[in-house]
């Protein structure tokens, strides 16, 4: 087993400077305004030239609505199509496996996707036919092969290769988990598990809980970071239980893990209390900070690297008072300047500049629904989207369930609706995930 880590760390490091020059190209693409995306991709991934034609909506079963069963939904959006900001095809992968997160190989030829309660990938080839993507691989024996991690959170292209942050362990269904990374081509390749409070070498092991959620890359400083969540037994619960039971809502995420990404060992553990969830770095050449929002808590959190060269994390700003909105998806702007907040609770996105990242000001509020949940931003800043769907069993009941596509544009202040795509009334489910496609990838 030793031989064969050694053998996969060496790998990775060969892998990472082999990428170096598509790593640099993409950092300083930030500036052609030509090029178009989301802004919380991967830095390795190849990108769109112009605006994206597609978003591809990784959505969750509904009982009893349509085929019931999770799918990819594809929407055009090309301006000037007669079908604008509406459904063009859809594919049922069969079952619900709580559709959460997804993304594409670095190559851009295939997006995968995951289900938090089956641990089930689904890999599409979204090349051949952007606008039908074509299930052809399912990863369907995770437990087995990645040995015991389940819950995986979704997929952040390497070289080569896919990084799977997952949620939970088989053994106890706990918020304990693991790093998994896969080929390209589907096949398994290591577990990294995530330090606990005995994991020897690593500076602030004694808030280590073992957690996880996201993780992001910035390659030029050979940083790797993660934050945490929840395990099975919390995320698959019935939101109105789960916060009644004082055991079970102790049993979150506090702390984030800066590793070494060339080794994928980790090296510092945060103290951040309150579930921080998804990791957005900047962009700048000279901008080596990344931030995070925490769910129990309503905080907006800042890792930086400070004037000696260590590693930081500190609270910069509250999100939405004091009465707790469960902040949940954010996203930055492509110059660093802009910090879009999503929050479940009030169904309300939050603009905030943080050109100081130190200092994040609101300058924005607009309430998008009853419930709200994902962002995503082009490249160029001009268009916002939205979906609705937290979790199955954590999204709102009766008339604040809404389910919903929505579009956007953003003018630097405020955000002016284009389109809305109800997935209820088109009984396609609850949407998740978006992600941005494009025919122009492979002309």
């Amino acid at each position: 087993m030793k031989n064969k880590m050694s053998f996969h760390a060496g790998r990775a490091l060969v892998c990472h400077f082999a990428s170096a020059a598509l790593a640099l190209t993409s950092l300083l693409s930030v500036s052609h305004s030509t090029k178009a995306d989301e802004t919380c991709s991967s830095p390795y991934m190849a990108r769109i030239e112009g605006q994206e034609e597609f978003v591809y909506v990784w959505t969750l079963g509904v009982e009893g609505l349509g085929d019931g069963s999770d799918k990819l939904v594809v929407v055009d959006v090309k301006p000037g199509s007669p079908s604008y900001g509406k459904v063009i095809h859809s594919h049922s992968v069969g079952g619900r496996h709580e559709a959460h997160h997804g993304g594409f190989t670095d190559d851009r030829r295939q997006l995968w996707l995951a289900g938090l309660e089956t641990s089930k990938i689904f890999i599409f080839d979204v090349h051949s036919d952007p606008a039908k993507p074509v299930l052809i691989k399912t990863i369907d024996n995770f437990e087995k092969v990645t040995g015991g991690a389940v819950g995986p959170h979704g997929a952040y292209a390497l070289p080569g290769r896919v990084l799977i942050p997952c949620l939970s362990n088989a053994k106890d269904k706990g918020g304990r988990t693991a790093l998994v990374e896969f080929s390209n081509e589907g096949n398994y390749i290591a577990t990294h598990w995530l330090p606990t409070k005995d994991t020897s070498g690593v500076a602030g092991a004694e808030f280590a809980d073992g957690y996880g959620y996201d993780a992001r890359v910035l390659p030029r400083k050979n940083a790797l970071l993660t934050s945490s969540f929840a395990g099975w037994k919390n995320y698959m619960r019935n939101f109105g239980d789960l916060v009644k039971d004082g055991e079970a809502m102790k049993q979150f995420g506090a702390t984030m893990v800066m590793w070494d990404f060339h080794t994928r060992q980790p090296k510092q553990v945060f103290q951040v209390p309150g579930a921080p969830l998804e990791i957005r770095w900047a962009w700048g050449e000279k901008h080596n900070y990344a931030f995070t929002a925490t769910a129990l808590t309503s905080k907006l959190w800042l890792c930086y690297e400070d004037e000696k060269g260590q590693w930081q994390a500190k609270e910069v700003a509250t999100i939405g008072g004091q009465g707790g909105v469960l902040p949940v998806d954010i996203s930055l702007s492509a110059d660093d300047r802009t910090l879009f907040v999503c929050s479940f609770g009030d169904g309300k996105c939050r603009v905030f500049d943080v050109s100081d990242p130190h200092q994040p000001r609101q300058i924005q509020e607009q309430t998008i629904g009853r419930q709200v949940n994902m962002v995503s931003q082009s490249w160029d800043g001009k268009r916002v989207y939205f979906t609705s769907s937290l979790l199955a069993n954590w999204d709102k009941q009766g008339e604040d369930n809404e389910q919903f596509l929505r579009a956007y544009e953003w003018n630097g202040r405020e955000l002016k609706p284009t389109f809305s795509v109800d997935f209820a009334k088109e009984k396609l489910g609850r949407p998740h995930a978006m992600n941005f496609g494009s025919s122009k990838l492979y002309n």
